[in-house]
Parts: structure tokens; C-alpha cells; sequence
């Protein structure tokens, strides 16, 4: 299944999605069930409710339900935004470090977040601003304390994600400004939608690709990580009660604008464009932030 968070005249709704050859039909759930929350956090914070929202996802498609908008980011206001670096070994090897021992954990703010189309905003303070393609982990259930053999059985779905990184922030001012590189408004687009877990066979197997103004700048795969996505459940959840609705950034594939020579750093008028197969495009323009 997929659901997808909708902009629409009557306000924001939960929407269940088509998506045939990235042309995407919204069906309108809450008209099959209208006591289902509005928003896709409130849904997955329900014991039964990815399975109402199945129920009325099937009827409402069969009854032709649908319903037009603008799509935002899946779960906009989301209580964590957890981040893991360095979690691909090709991508370790392109920057010449370690592989690290243990998941690298940072977060963002949830006013970070964005949906597909909406514009990544450049600060006129960064210059250095780069690309980092991801996939993203919804949590569906509170867990703390889980094993990784029990860590699937939290996990709600997964979509696209894209870490926007000011490197000139982040690494290049005195100490390292990890937080303020990381969590500029607007540095954390997602999307376009969820899929939720039953319909992604291993999400440690799953290629991974960031173009660049039509041209392919990341082209990896999550087989490639150092840290599966339950063994970096099982590792943040010893120290975090992860709740419906959190959000897990994996880590980066290797094609980072930083490390090419010459770094390739994101510039106003720039069309960025995120596929992970069966999770739908996620495509983002740059602007300067006004």
C-alpha cells in the first residue's frame, strides 16, 4: 500500500496512492472511513490503523474515490528525524575513512522536512551546499530496547529521502557545525509518498540513484551498507523510545558532490531527482532561501 499526505481544498488528508509509470491517482480513504485521522502519523499511531487504511485504501479505488491536491511530504511534522552518516561502504571508501564500528547517529528538525516538489532553499550564509540521496525508515510502532531479529515488526515502510548538507557548515567551521550544516529549513525533502514494509521484499537490497539536472551523480545500492536497516533499529533504539511516525535516514551512497573533483555543490535552478525502486520519485528544485 501506499499513502501519501495531501494538500487539498477541505485541508491536509491522509490519501492512499496509484502510481502507474510515476503518474500518481489519489484516492480519498476518509470517504470510505471517515473516522480515520487526517494524518498519517495519527494513523500509525492506531493499533489497527495501517490495516483500516488498507480496508478503505482497496474500497476507495474500487469506487473510484478520488480526490486532487498537493502532495506534502508524507509525514511532515515527524517527532524525530534520525540520521546515520557514513553508512555505505563504497561511500566510506570515496572520503577515505574507516568504516566506522558502530551506527553514526545525528538528527535534524522536524521544520527541516519537505514533500516532493516543494523547493530546497539555499541560505544566502551557505556555499557549499550538497546532495546526499537516502533511503528512509518510518517507524509504525513505540519500541525501545529491540533486538534486530524483532526490529522489522516496528517498522511502518520506507520512502525517499534526500539529506541536504551545507559541508561548509557542517565540516568547515571551527569544531563542525554537524547540527546547523544538517537541519536548515527545508534540508530534508521526503517522498512522494510511503510504502509500507510488506510491499519492499529487503530494503538491505534496494538500488539507489540521485540525478543532477538529468545527469547521475549516486548510483548505488543498500546491499552496500555497513549497518542493515534493523541493526541501526536495534542500535538508536537502546537509547531512544522510537515512536509512530519517526523517521530513520539511512546514510549516502558514494557520488557526493564534495568528494568529486571539482566538488559539485547545489546551485539555484538546479533539478535534484531521487529513485529508489517501487518507491516513487522524489524530485526537488533549488532556490536561493529570500
Amino acid at each position: 500500500m501506499k499513502l501519501a499526505t495531501l494538500q487539498t481544498e477541505q485541508g491536509v488528508t491522509v490519501v492512499s496512492v496509484m502510481d502507474r509509470a510515476n503518474e500518481l491517482t489519489f484516492f480519498d480513504i476518509r470517504a470510505i472511513d471517515e473516522s480515520l485521522p487526517r494524518s498519517l502519523k495519527g494513523i500509525l499511531s492506531l493499533e489497527d490503523g495501517l490495516d483500516r487504511a488498507r480496508q478503505a485504501a482497496l474500497q476507495a479505488e474500487q469506487a473510484r474515490k478520488q480526490i486532487s491536491g498537493t502532495l506534502l511530504a508524507p509525514i511532515p511534522s515527524p517527532g524525530k528525524v534520525l540520521c546515520i552518516g557514513l553508512n555505505y561502504r563504497d561511500h566510506a571508501e570515496e572520503t577515505g575513512m574507516p568504516f566506522p564500528d558502530e551506527p553514526v547517529c545525528f538528527s535534524k528538525f522536524s521544520s527541516s522536512v519537505i514533500g516532493p516538489h516543494q523547493p530546497i532553499r539555499i541560505p544566502e550564509i551557505a556555499k557549499e551546499v550538497d546532495y546526499e540521496a537516502e533511503l528512509v525508515v518510518v517507524i509504525g510502532k513505540t519500541c525501545r530496547n529491540v533486538s534486530k531479529t524483532d526490529a522489522s515488526q516496528y517498522i511502518a515502510g520506507y520512502m525517499n529521502g534526500h539529506d541536504v548538507s551545507a559541508r561548509d557548515w557542517q565540516i568547515g567551521r571551527p569544531g563542525g557545525q554537524w547540527l546547523l550544516g544538517k537541519t536548515a529549513d527545508t534540508f530534508a525533502p521526503t517522498g512522494p509518498y510511503l510504502v509500507t514494509a510488506d510491499e519492499i521484499q529487503n530494503a538491505n537490497s534496494l538500488s539507489i540513484k540521485l540525478t543532477l539536472n538529468g545527469e547521475v551523480m549516486q548510483n548505488s545500492n543498500t546491499d552496500k551498507f555497513i549497518f542493515t536497516v534493523e541493526e541501526v533499529i536495534q542500535f538508536v533504539s537502546q537509547f531512544l523510545t522510537l515512536e509512530p511516525g519517526d523517521i530513520i535516514f539511512t546514510g549516502t551512497p558514494p557520488g557526493v558532490g564534495m568528494a568529486r573533483k571539482p566538488p559539485v555543490y547545489l546551485q539555484p535552478g538546479d533539478q535534484a531527482v531521487i529513485e529508489i525502486p517501487g518507491l516513487g520519485i522524489l524530485h526537488n528544485p533549488v532556490e536561493t532561501w529570500n
